[in-house]
């Protein structure tokens, strides 16, 4: 994934922050300064923008450097918004994507974050967020 020089190409990233790696050997990559997740197929030669890539900013359309990322065993993506305070979810194929905890604005509110920049799943399907300017991990359970 990337090595083609820093660029917003789709062969290219730009400060690649986290990476997650599906059960079919796909690689993710939060593209932070590109303000996208792309995905690589195994041995390909492009990526694929799997969400974000409309440039930096809070629709749901974009991203605002992402962080950490999951993608469950759908296929549906996982990431956290660090700029947006938020956690998204992307469903396979989306154009956009939906706000799933977060993104009422940077405080250290039960429903806010101020940087959030990890996540994972418990087997529970309880989310886990490492909100890090608020030095805590939250656990949120997500429908």
């Amino acid at each position: 994934a990337g090595g083609n020089g820093k660029g917003d190409g789709l062969s290219q990233l730009n400060v690649p922050a986290y990476l997650f790696v599906d059960r079919d050997h796909s690689v993710y990559v939060s593209d932070w300064s590109n303000h996208r997740v792309m995905k690589w197929v195994e041995g390909a030669k492009e990526g694929i923008v799997v969400a974000g890539g409309q440039g930096k900013g809070n629709a749901l359309t974009q991203l605002s450097d992402p962080h950490g990322i999951f993608v469950d065993t759908l296929g549906t993506l996982y990431v956290a918004d660090q700029g947006n305070h938020r956690v998204m979810r992307w469903t396979q194929g989306a154009k956009q994507g939906t706000v799933i905890v977060g993104g009422n604005g940077e405080g250290k509110r039960a429903n806010q974050f101020n940087y959030p920049v990890g996540l994972s799943f418990n087997r529970q399907g309880n989310l886990y967020v490492a909100d890090s300017n608020n030095n805590r991990v939250q656990r949120f359970s997500i429908e």
